[in-house]
This record gives C-alpha cells, structure tokens and sequence, in this order.
C-alpha cells in the first residue's frame, strides 16, 4: 500500500503555510506507520511517498516532470515482500518524519 504523502507532512521540517495540507499530510503519514504495524503480520506493506514538487495544476510550472513523480510511487508498489515498511520516502530514499 502506498500512500501519497508530502514533505510539509513531516514534523521534523514543518513550518508555518498551509496548514490544513500540512496537518493533513501529517495525519496520512501517522496512519501510514499505524497500518504498517497492523498489516506486518499479513505480509502487507505500507509505506507514504513523497513525490516532490510536481509540475501539475496544484504544484505549478517549474516542479519536475509528471513520470519523475511518479517514479518514487511506482518504487513503492514494486517494492518486494523483504522491502521495508512504515516507512516515508521520496526518490526511493527515507525522509524524516
């Protein structure tokens, strides 16, 4: 299972702005870890993505391409049954939560 996160979900790096989509993201990346736990035992990973900054209507031009976004998301759903889980992630590589 992969849930499509962002890095303004992280505690770590949180500031001020949007705060409705921070918290939001915030509370995707909690349950995330929460059914990553519950899942474990079902063989069933779960895992948020960060796809970076996009250039689509929400993220406006000069973000990357669609495909480059869709990469880290494609990485996590491929992930094999010994790959990690509970985990944050943009570009294949773990973020802060």
């Amino acid at each position: 299972m992969v849930n499509v996160s962002s890095e303004s979900g992280s505690l770590e790096s949180m500031s001020g702005g949007t705060p409705a989509y921070g918290i939001s993201k915030a509370a995707l990346n909690a349950l995330t870890r929460k059914l990553a736990d519950e899942l474990r035992t079902e063989g069933i990973l779960v895992n948020a993505v960060c796809p970076g900054w996009i250039a689509t209507d929400m993220g406006g031009p000069g973000g990357d391409p669609v495909d480059q976004g869709a990469a880290g998301v494609v990485w996590a759903a491929t992930l094999p049954d010994s790959g990690p889980t509970g985990g944050f992630f943009r570009k294949g590589e773990p973020l802060p939560w």
